[in-house]
């Protein structure tokens, strides 16, 4: 009997906008993930604006923030679904991949907690399981450093393809997963 082939791993780099720094207290106001297999061939994106949870509030030095970056508070504030709308899609979205998702996040404690809050709370599931993987500890890895010396100042320029940083979640997704990419490219020849 021939056993499967394993399903190659989709690395879907995601970002997320807040109003605080933990879900359920606070909202996450948009996300989007670009899912990239190696050799750093993007292959789809997803994104979707929130609306607020309902007990949700904002803490204050998250509005200070929001108060200094304007044009991306004004994007994420587009078009909002409600969350239980806009995760049932990202479920689907996520099931169509062609492979297993593995979340990549820059930092993933911050973007997992709400993405995997999220999926658990309006999906009921995890496509991602637990499999979350930080930009920054590989950096660490691969740069052989100290873990709060691996930022992406310190990172070497030719990791970074020619994309914004723009805190709008789609394009932070997609420049965040490019730069994994390169990383990976870089360690593993």
């Amino acid at each position: 009997m021939l056993g499967k082939t394993p399903k190659q791993e989709i690395y879907v780099s995601t970002d997320i906008e807040a109003d605080g720094p933990i879900p359920g207290s606070y909202s996450m106001l948009s996300f989007a993930s670009a899912a990239y297999i190696a050799p750093k061939e993007l292959i789809g994106t997803f994104s979707a604006n929130l609306e607020t949870l309902p007990d949700a509030t904002s803490h204050p030095d998250t509005t200070d923030w929001w108060s200094k970056n304007p044009e991306a508070w004004e994007d994420c504030r587009r078009n909002c679904l409600s969350p239980e709308i806009a995760i049932k899609k990202y479920i689907a979205w996520l099931e169509n991949l062609p492979g297993k998702p593995v979340f990549v996040g820059y930092p993933a404690a911050y973007d997992f907690m709400f993405v995997y809050w999220y999926l658990i709370k309006y999906g009921g599931r995890s496509p991602f399981s637990h499999s979350a993987l930080d930009i920054k500890t590989y950096g660490m890895a691969v740069l052989k450093t100290e873990y709060r010396k691996s930022t992406k100042n310190k990172m070497p320029k030719s990791w970074f393809d020619n994309l914004p940083h723009t805190h709008r979640a789609l394009d932070d997704a997609i420049e965040q997963g490019a730069l994994f990419c390169n990383m990976m490219a870089q360690n593993c020849s």
